[in-house]
């Protein structure tokens, strides 16, 4: 599986796509607003148009699952180099090549993972305090998206040396990406978009059903670098929202 997700990251196409889910260090033209009205930011820049007017936006409330299977996902994580990016709102970690999904039969290379503050799928009938997103890209310009919850418990390992890096100003730093997964990766599935303008859809969207635990210091670590950083629920309309079964 590795070799196969080394050759998906050299297609150039792939990282045309990917600037839509990296801001640059710039300050972005929107903003969030309480994470419960919407955001319209479509009033913003008229380019944001999909954020206010599309029928596939994320995040969604996970209550709302109408379909019950067997999810086909595998993933493959291990220990990567990561490359820290900062900025208003944003607490980014890009990877090189080498790990990655398979969902159904599409496969996807990790590429970056960023977090939240609260998370923004409502997962269990409640948002929780931080998440991460696991953003994949394949060979044809598809984009996944892996959701991972975490609420207040014992410290997670992986968490630690992100926050190293934060508090340390330094953008380069060793970190095992498996531990940011469940080991039993049961997922809600749906299509959706990006939470964040342009809003872009057809981001085929998981969302882990079982939750991580951070230390309160690290949750706080986070809070007081994103804040507010959760975009409002978005409804379902016609979706197929798929639960794990069980």
């Amino acid at each position: 599986m590795s070799r196969l997700l080394s050759a998906a990251c050299g297609c150039t196409a792939l990282l045309m796509h990917t600037v839509a889910f990296a801001q640059s260090g710039d300050v972005p033209d929107w903003v969030y607003g309480d994470g419960e009205l919407p955001e319209k930011w479509s009033v913003t820049n008229e380019a944001y148009g999909a954020c206010d007017a599309g029928a596939m936006q994320s995040p969604i409330d996970l209550a709302e699952t109408n379909a019950r299977g067997d999810i086909s996902l595998s993933a493959s994580y291990g220990v990567a180099e990561g490359k820290l990016k900062l900025g208003p709102r944003k607490v980014q970690v890009d990877v090189g090549p080498g790990m990655g999904m398979i969902s159904g039969e599409r496969l996807y290379s990790l590429l970056q993972m960023h977090f939240h503050t609260p998370a923004e799928h409502v997962l269990h009938d409640k948002r929780y305090p931080l998440v991460v997103h696991l953003v994949h890209g394949s060979q044809k310009g598809h984009f996944a998206v892996l959701g991972v919850a975490f609420e207040e418990g014992e410290a997670n390992p992986a968490l630690q040396p992100i926050i190293d890096a934060m508090e340390a100003n330094r953008s380069a730093f060793e970190f095992d990406v498996a531990k940011l997964v469940p080991d039993d990766l049961s997922v809600y599935r749906y299509m959706g978009s990006l939470t964040t303008p342009p809003c872009t859809e057809g981001v085929n969207w998981h969302v882990a059903d079982n939750v991580l635990t951070a230390s309160p210091e690290q949750i706080a670590m986070f809070v007081s670098r994103l804040g507010n950083s959760n975009r409002s629920l978005q409804p379902v309309n016609n979706r197929l929202v798929v639960g794990p079964e069980g």
